[in-house]
Formats: C-alpha cells, structure tokens, sequence
C-alpha cells in the first residue's frame, strides 16, 4: 500500500533504537517531517541525518529529551510546542525496569508513572489543541500485550500502560469529532534490544540459557517467528495516514509481523 504523508509532522518519541526508530524511518519514507526524541544527541544526530528527504516539503529535527526527569522533559516540551506544530504523534518512551510485584516499591510505581503516563498524557495535551483546530490528527500510543495478559516479570509495565490504554480510549470518544484519532498499538514480541534485555533477565530468574527463553517466546507466535521493527513502522505509518479513515479507540494486537485483530 502507498502511504502519502507528505507535508505531514511528525513527533516520534523514542526513536534512537528499535520500535519508535522504525516508525520514524517508515514515516519519513512516507514523507512526514519527523522530529526524534530520545537521550543520546550522537545517536539522534546521525539517525536524522539519515532519514529519508525526497520529499521536498522534509524538514527532519531532534530533541534530546529523558523521559526519568518529567520536571525537565515538561519544560523542554513545552518549549517545543511553542514553535512547531504536530500532526502525527508517537507515544513512546523506554520501559521501566522488568520486576515482580513483590520486587517492587511504590516509589517503583511512582516513576514508572511519570515516565509511562504522565509524559505521554502531557505531551498529547499539547499537541491535542493543534490537531483540533486543523480538524485532523492522529496520536497512536505503542503500548504492550501484556495489558491484556500481564507477565508477571513486568508488573510495572502491565500496570501503568494498562492505565494508558483505558485513558487513550476515552480520549478517543472526546476528539474524535474533531478528526482526531487515538489507538493503542499492543506491542508483542519484536526482535529489538529491549526485548533482548528483557529475555536476559527473565533467563537469570529462571536459571536457564537466554536462547531457550526466545525460543519458547518464538513458539508461542503463531508465524513462528519474532517481528521485524519494520513491520511495525507500517502499521503505524498507515494508522497515521488517511487510508486508515477514522479507526479510532482501539487496541491493535501485534506480533510476529501478524496483525492479529482491530
């Protein structure tokens, strides 16, 4: 499918590494404008340089943000709504430290909070009030599977995305009116170095080899195989395009390159 998202902006958060680097390489390709956030200005810097600029309406950016420090993320944010404009809106920050529930503090909790939460309901707000007035605007918020069966290693994740995703719809119902879109895109298992880190963990609890832990993972997807990054970035470049018409308010189950429902 040809996805045209020329003289579109774009707002990737992220985006130095796996998942939320796919989606802004695919959204270049398509021809959005696209503006990375993550912690690493060397990395940040040598990815926009690269990103796709046959459109001659791209104009590529970055923003050295850490999502831990919501104080200063806030500041830098807001800063940045005052002189851009964002049409396309890409919730997503790094996970929190992987855990059992008897592991974890409510000081854990707090910061999983602002990290996962209050830095994605922030920077939607922002950018809610732009996409109204346009009458156009999608906000796509990759979140996680394990919302709708939560692993036991990641309760921090299962709980504070499980709050993301029941907020997104309900801000769907609000904006989508104004065609303004919102979806969850419930991410399963992707061949990234997250997931990477994850299973490294997960095999010292269980004392057994990393590569036993990803095999029994692969098992369990019904192609096979992990997904690929890139297969992600097309489903979010299409959810970003007008092709999507207004798909709104739903959780997007996805692993192993199979979309498995809307």
């Amino acid at each position: 499918m040809n996805i045209n998202l020329e003289g579109r902006r774009a707002l990737v958060g992220g985006s130095s590494r796996g998942i939320g680097l796919a989606i802004a390489r695919q959204l270049a390709e398509s021809g959005a404008s696209v503006t990375l956030m993550a912690r690493s200005e060397d990395k940040l810097k040598r990815i926009t340089e690269s990103l796709h600029t046959a459109f001659p309406s791209q104009r590529h950016q970055y923003r050295v943000v850490d999502f831990n420090d919501f104080s200063r993320y806030s500041e830098m944010i807001k800063e940045y709504f005052s002189k851009n404009t964002v049409d396309i809106l890409i919730n997503n920050t790094q996970g929190p430290r992987a855990g059992t529930p008897l592991e974890k503090s409510v000081e854990d909790y707090q910061e999983a909070f602002d990290v996962l939460f209050k830095s994605v309901v922030y920077t939607t707000q922002l950018a809610i009030g732009q996409m109204r007035s346009r009458n156009w605007g999608r906000i796509i918020n990759v979140a996680s599977v394990s919302v709708k069966e939560p692993l036991s290693y990641l309760v921090l994740s299962n709980s504070i995305r499980a709050a993301v995703v029941a907020w997104a719809k309900s801000l769907a119902t609000e904006v989508g009116p104004d065609g303004v879109t919102v979806n969850n895109i419930l991410t399963g298992y992707f061949d990234t170095e997250r997931l990477g880190e994850l299973n490294q963990k997960k095999a010292e609890q269980q004392q057994i080899k990393p590569e036993e832990v990803r095999n029994h993972m692969t098992a369990q997807v019904p192609l096979r195989r992990l997904g690929i990054p890139e297969e992600y970035g097309y489903l979010a470049a299409f959810l970003a395009s007008d092709k999507a018409g207004y798909i709104t308010g739903c959780n997007i189950p996805i692993d192993g390159g199979l979309l498995r429902s809307l």
